[in-house]
This record gives structure tokens, C-alpha cells and sequence, in this order.
């Protein structure tokens, strides 16, 4: 079976120069509130034009502007982006065949066929037919050279890439543009000797079982070589957790004022937990101080599964007491953990 993995093209800003064509083909920012002259925003996501300046996600958006002076700023609006990725969706599984769904802008399509380049084309016809957005498509055998192929098709193009074709096209690569593989195990890869796919792929078990431990160390190797899930799971996606965080204009100082502020998030993401259905297992509080150090904490509720903002509320203050609150705190963030359900709230 080909799995094909489709990637669409810059989604969040493609979505909003849909609605705004006169900025097909200008720089476009998409995040926070959109006003770059205000502090602590970031930015969601940047167009390929924006992204030619060196802008790219994550960044500050005064930094952004810094970069791009000339590019357009727009804020985020996460329920266009809702209802854009549904039409995406819709698109692929008119075709009856197995779609795995991986938040807004991805998702894998199995397939039994003799010509994978056909039926990706036909892909990407009924998602611009139904949506006016464009893709890439990667095929491969296996999830993760599907990935990776994806990425070669960039942007709007089909790309192949299987077990067979892997090293002649990876080896020579990065371990970085492995998938999964962030800049902390990349870190840790190059402090015993290993920088390329090959590298990794040809290493002994010895180092990687002592760095990394049995289960990841026996995984590496294994990626490196191509290896990768092929199952597709096609149940509705339902979202596994929600989460809620503000950075503040002036730093909080002091217990009351960061606690007064982490209440305002936890009751504010309560109710959106309560207003879709769910219930919350664990609730996680994300600080970032002056410095940028972000440490989580995150505790299991006690008493079990719930609706309840209260209980949300007086989880997130006992969170709270695991920091060291002596610092000045930038930002705050609530994450809650949903109880898995068979039949998703609409």
C-alpha cells in the first residue's frame, strides 16, 4: 500500500489571502493581535514572500517587522482555519479511501494503486476544486518517507520517496531533517560523532543505548534507514487537549499578581472545555521568566475526570506552587488534558 502525505502550502496565510486576494504575492504575517508596534506577539505563521525575508514562525513579530517592514499584518483566527481544514479534509475523504487527520493542515491517505502520482494529482485537484488552497503531496511507503517527501514537493508538487530510493536521497543529509528528530536529540547525536542520516544509520548500538537508552536507541538507526509506521488510524481527530496562554505587556511579579493572572486563564479555559463537551484528566501551567527559561509543570487530577471549572481553576493554582515564583514572569500558560471519547462533541 502507498501511503501519500498531504501538506498544504503555508495553510494559515493561504487561508487568509483567500479572503483577501489583493495580498496574493505580497509579504503576509499572521499572529497575535496583527499590530506589530505592540510587544510579546509571535508569529502563527508567514508567507512564502514573508518567509524570503527570514521571517518565519515563533518569532517575535516586532522582529518580523523589523525583517519585513513592508509586509502585511494580520491577527489569528483559528476558527477560518477550523473550517478551512474541514473543507480540506472533506476533499480527501470524497475519494473513499482511508485518511489519517493530523491537525488543520496535514493528514495521510492509504492507497492500494498502480500509479501514486495519479491519484496525488487527483488529490490536489478536488482540494484547490473545493477549497481554492494548494498542497504538496509526498509519497512513500512507510509514514515517515511519505513525510519526508512531502517536503521535496514544496511547494504544490508530488514527490516520491521509498525504502528502495532512501539513502541515495538522505544519506547524505543532516540528522536534523530526519522526522521526530528535534534540535535537543541533535544536540546529543553530535556529542558522540554522529551528524549525517548515514552516520545514524550505520551506527553501533553501543553509544546510542548509553545516550539515548534502549527504545530510542534501537528507534534511531531504524529511522535513519527509512523505516516508519505504515498503519492508518481514521477515526474522527478529536483534540486530546486544550490549552490557553498570554504573554503580558509588563512582566507579573510577585505570587498574587501571576496567580490572579493563571486563575483569569484556567476559568477562561475551563469554559471552552465545558461549552465542547469534554472533561479534563490532568491540568499543565506553563511559566516563561525575564530570562525565557519555560518550565512546565503538570498534575493528574485527584479526584478524576472533570467538567468542573472550579476544580480546573484550583488545579491550576496547586500547579502553581511547583515554581520558583521569585523571578519576573512574561508569560502563563494552562494546558488541560481531555478525557478521550468515543463520539466527538460537535
Amino acid at each position: 500500500m502507498w501511503l501519500l502525505h498531504v501538506d498544504m502550502d503555508q495553510f494559515i496565510a493561504a487561508v487568509e489571502i483567500l479572503r483577501r486576494p489583493e495580498l496574493r504575492g505580497r509579504p503576509v504575517v499572521v499572529g497575535g493581535e496583527g499590530d506589530p508596534t505592540k510587544p510579546r506577539q509571535v508569529v502563527a505563521t508567514a508567507s512564502y514572500e514573508a518567509r524570503a525575508f527570514g521571517v518565519h514562525s515563533g518569532m517575535p513579530i516586532r522582529m518580523a517587522y523589523r525583517k519585513c517592514p513592508d509586509a502585511v499584518f494580520l491577527p489569528s483566527d483559528p476558527a477560518a482555519y477550523d473550517a478551512a481544514s474541514a473543507e480540506v479534509m472533506a476533499a480527501l475523504r470524497s475519494f473513499g479511501l482511508p485518511v489519517e487527520v493530523w491537525g488543520w493542515d496535514e493528514a495521510f491517505v492509504g492507497a492500494r494503486v498502480e500509479d501514486p502520482e495519479a491519484l496525488a494529482k487527483a488529490l490536489q485537484e478536488a482540494v484547490f476544486a473545493r477549497t481554492g488552497l494548494s498542497c504538496a503531496i509526498g509519497i512513500g511507503d512507510n509514514k515517515h518517507t511519505a513525510k519526508v517527501a512531502a517536503r521535496f514537493g514544496k511547494p504544490g508538487g508530488i514527490y516520491r520517496l521509498t525504502t528502495q530510493t532512501w539513502m541515495a536521497e538522505m544519506g547524505h543529509r543532516p540528522v536534523g531533517e530526519l522526522w521526530g528528530v528535534g534540535p535537543k536529540t541533535v544536540r546529543k547525536l553530535t556529542d558522540i560523532g554522529i551528524a549525517t542520516v548515514t552516520d545514524l544509520a550505520e551506527a553501533g548500538p553501543g553509544p546510542l543505548m548509553e545516550t539515548f537508552g534502549p527504545r530510542m536507541g534501537s528507534w534511531l538507526p531504524h529511522l535513519a534507514r527509512g523505516g516508519g509506521d505504515t498503519g492508518l488510524h481514521t477515526e474522527p481527530w478529536v483534540a486530546r487537549s486544550r490549552s490557553k496562554e498570554t504573554t503580558y505587556a509588563a512582566d507579573l511579579e510577585g505570587r498574587a499578581e501571576i496567580e490572579e493572572r493563571l486563575r483569569e486563564l484556567a476559568r477562561a479555559l475551563g469554559a471552552e472545555v465545558v461549552e465542547a463537551g469534554r472533561r479534563v484528566t490532568h491540568v499543565a501551567v506553563k511559566v516563561r521568566f525575564r530570562s525565557f527559561r519555560t518550565p512546565t509543570r503538570v498534575m493528574k487530577l485527584r479526584g478524576g475526570p472533570t467538567a468542573d471549572v472550579s476544580e480546573i481553576e484550583r488545579a491550576a493554582v496547586l500547579v502553581l506552587d511547583k515554581f520558583d515564583l521569585n523571578r519576573p514572569v512574561r508569560l502563563l500558560g494552562v494546558r488541560a488534558d481531555l478525557e478521550m471519547v468515543s463520539d466527538p462533541a460537535p
